[in-house]
């Protein structure tokens, strides 16, 4: 019975994800937007939007569930990933550094706001579960891989930079002010809060409508559009991920039961539309992004019935 529940929730949050990427489909098909749309919908997403949602997210969040062993368990199976895509792509294929710190992403940088959240509240009970995710993504993984994509960008390396990318990337900084609140316990007003949550829960759908943009006029998988990369970071991000996870979490740190259910959900969740965001904010790597989005996002349903069947307590 609870197998059932949990599997009814994922399709649940599935089917709510995949209706709203039809809309910006048809959004973009008609036109109705303008040609300039999904430009600035982007912005607009990576600029305003998520700010304000991951700070309210963060900012709400349990400390003892942000920190707890969802972070080493989750830092180790992204890392291995996305160390294994780098590897490839730039032994083998001599991929440039920009498509490559894309493709690691994309094989790593789980969606754990817009299909996190939905996945956490309808198939583990609890939408924080996503939070230390969101976490670690924000505060170690996008300030690594931001710095390097601005360096490619601009064509040279500054040690100012880099040192001040953190506190110039808008997310990056209400992650840290979210975070902050949270670890001093610090509890703002409902009248000052109760606006970056109304901003902040635009972000998913406007992101997923992005998305749903995006694919207008593009066809995944198209000759030339490197498959090989496409194939290889969806392949480890939809089955070697969850795998490291699963085996880190039970070996290296003894997790069992809901503990080990949780982590394995988690890793199964399908590549972040973030990693488009940024791809698309460089334009480096867009059409990478795009299609390892679309087949993971498709891909993570029956893996996470696989693991839901496996291993829900």
């Amino acid at each position: 019975m609870r197998q059932t529940g949990v599997m009814l929730g994922v399709l649940t949050g599935f089917a709510i994800i995949a209706f709203i990427i039809l809309v910006g489909y048809v959004v973009g098909r008609t036109g109705v937007l303008g040609e300039h749309a999904r430009f600035v919908v982007g912005r607009l997403a990576f600029y305003v939007l998520g700010p304000c949602l991951l700070f309210t997210v963060l900012a709400d969040a349990d400390v003892h569930v942000l920190f707890s062993s969802l972070l080493p368990v989750s830092l180790i199976a992204a890392a291995v990933v996305g160390l294994a895509f780098v590897l490839v792509a730039r032994l083998v294929w001599r991929r440039a550094v920009s498509e490559s710190v894309v493709g690691s992403l994309a094989s790593g940088y789980v969606n754990a706001n817009n299909i996190g959240i939905p996945v956490a509240l309808y198939v583990l009970g609890d939408p924080a579960y996503s939070a230390p995710v969101i976490l670690l993504q924000l505060l170690v993984f996008a300030p690594v891989a931001l710095t390097i994509l601005d360096i490619q960008d601009r064509g040279r390396v500054s040690v100012r930079r880099i040192l001040a990318q953190p506190f110039t990337n808008p997310i990056i900084i209400a992650s840290l002010v979210g975070v902050l609140l949270a670890v001093f316990e610090v509890r703002l007003p409902d009248p000052v809060m109760e606006p970056f949550r109304l901003i902040g829960a635009a972000m998913v759908p406007v992101v997923l409508m992005s998305f749903g943009m995006s694919l207008h006029g593009q066809r995944p998988l198209a000759p030339g559009s490197q498959r090989r990369d496409v194939l290889v970071a969806s392949a480890l991000k939809l089955v070697a991920m969850p795998l490291v996870a699963w085996g880190v979490g039970h070996f290296l740190f003894g997790l069992e039961g809901r503990a080990l259910f949780v982590v394995t959900v988690l890793a199964a969740l399908p590549t972040a539309q973030n990693v488009f965001n940024y791809a698309q904010r460089y334009e480096r790597g867009e059409i990478l992004a795009r299609d390892v989005v679309l087949i993971t996002t498709l891909g993570s349903l029956p893996v996470l019935l696989v693991v839901a069947a496996l291993l829900a307590p």
